[in-house]
């Protein structure tokens, strides 16, 4: 997060006092605006430029939310990485690379500027286009969902603590059950005031050559489905995204119509869905999803 000091750019005509700052690239993309980059910038009214945008979130001198969106995505990405790491970064980019500024914030910012009146919206008048606002995030929903699946990726470890392998189905059905999943009890899965995500849902082994489970859940099924038909016809860009894991693995992140998915290449996998509020579904290995998630990752979108 940026310092609120004396941060500004020259936003529209008037200073704008700098609060944070995003990515809106193919590879890194704030998941509440959409399932994919160009779902994303479609949110903002941006055409979905391939080298992407940088978000500057940030107040004018009467208090008014406005993002600013600008061209120099590595400035951004420095400026970022820098309040990632506790260091102080002032971001100041350059007026040649403001591409438009629009009113409102399209995410949820928990801090304000001092010595200007409290963040509220433009005036309708100063601006051609209505005010962005976060998406609902207090009711469970394709954001919310995105949003647990982002949770999961960030802290992976703890999730899979909570799974126990030998709970997987197995092909001759010996071993774990369905109806009742490893790690039961309730986690945040959203880190924005999300729902609380459940793992009681089911567990379930991939067995199939479509890498989808042989007993178990429809919704896994069809979700592992579709993600294979991804590997032979791509899906819009950044719906499937690759980043960095421990060791030689990736976490993969991929999305579709009502649901979202979370691996590391190494590992297993946990579905959300838009029809299981709350919920997070392990899937174990079994003999096909290695497979699945080593071709989603050839052909995902990485971080440049």
């Amino acid at each position: 997060m940026a310092g609120t000091d004396e941060d500004a750019v020259a936003a529209a005509d008037d200073a704008l006092y700098v609060l944070t700052a995003v990515l809106l690239t193919p590879a890194k993309f704030p998941s509440v605006l959409g399932d994919d980059y160009p779902e994303a910038c479609a949110a903002l009214g941006l055409p979905p430029l391939a080298d992407g945008y940088g978000l500057v979130l940030g107040q004018d001198g009467d208090g008014a939310r406005w993002t600013v969106v600008v061209d120099d995505v590595s400035l951004v990405a420095v400026a970022v990485a820098s309040w990632d790491c506790g260091m102080e970064y002032d971001l100041s980019p350059d007026e040649r690379s403001v591409v438009t500024a629009l009113p409102g914030w399209p995410l949820a910012v928990a801090v304000a500027a001092p010595g200007v009146p409290v963040p509220h919206d433009p005036e309708p008048d100063a601006a051609d286009r209505p005010a962005l606002c976060p998406p609902d995030t207090t009711v469970w929903g394709p954001a919310q969902r995105r949003l647990g699946a982002d949770e999961i990726a960030l802290q992976w470890a703890q999730w899979r603590e909570q799974i126990d392998d030998a709970e997987f189905p197995t092909r001759d059905g010996d071993t774990g059950s369905v109806d009742g999943a490893p790690g039961e009890g309730e986690t945040g899965a959203s880190g924005d005031g999300g729902a609380q995500a459940d793992t009681s849902g089911g567990a379930v082994a991939a067995d199939d050559r479509t890498g989808a489970g042989t007993s178990g859940h429809d919704g896994v099924r069809r979700v592992l489905t579709e993600a294979r038909a991804y590997v032979d016809t791509p899906p819009p860009l950044g719906r499937v995204r690759s980043s960095f894991a421990p060791g030689d693995a990736r976490t993969l992140r991929a999305d579709g119509p009502g649901w979202s998915l979370v691996a590391r290449t190494d590992d297993i996998a946990f579905i959300l869905l838009d029809e299981e509020p709350g919920e997070v579904l392990p899937v174990g290995r079994g003999p096909s999803l290695p497979g699945l998630l080593e071709a989603l990752d050839k052909m995902a979108v990485r971080p440049s």
